[in-house]
């Protein structure tokens, strides 16, 4: 019987996909409608059960992401062309949600954040959006995960 792959941490990384893509899908929503994190999570909730996912996870990223999005604004802002406004949504969740984990889930290693962004947004973006994702997440992973992106410079070369 084949088993999930699951590293050390006991995260079955399939599953936390799934979280971050439901997350993006209820943020998104979120940026349309409004409300507040427990009537998206609420929205969100009888698809969650359908499609197994990482519920916990789930809740942690929209309810963070929601609540911290001020200071998530102002910290992607010098990494944009752009006002945060004028970002696609889609790109604008992404982005909203991978700087979520990257200033505030230090336990998630900045390149799963990274390529998780990146997938979630080729899926779900517009045609080139995951490379302006990229370069906005390679640039604030530099300054925000500045130790951890050298430590990883450094053991490729």
């Amino acid at each position: 019987m084949n088993r999930p792959f699951r590293p050390r941490t006991g995260v079955d990384p399939v599953l936390r996909g799934r979280a971050r893509r439901r997350a993006l899908q209820a943020l998104y929503a979120w940026q349309i409608s409004g409300g507040n994190a427990q009537q998206v999570i609420a929205q969100f909730a009888h698809e969650q059960a359908h499609e197994v996912a990482d519920l916990e996870y789930f809740e942690d990223l929209v309810r963070g992401v929601l609540a911290e999005r001020v200071g998530l604004d102002a910290a992607l802002a010098p990494h944009l062309d752009r006002g945060m406004e004028e970002v696609d949504p889609i790109e604008r969740a992404v982005l909203r949600l991978a700087a979520y984990e990257l200033l505030h889930r230090p336990d998630v290693p900045y390149r799963v954040v990274l390529n998780e962004a990146i997938e979630i947004a080729k899926r779900f973006g517009s045609e080139h959006g995951h490379t302006y994702v990229n370069g906005v997440l390679d640039r604030a992973s530099g300054e925000w995960r500045a130790v951890e992106v050298q430590a990883g410079r450094n053991a490729r070369t």
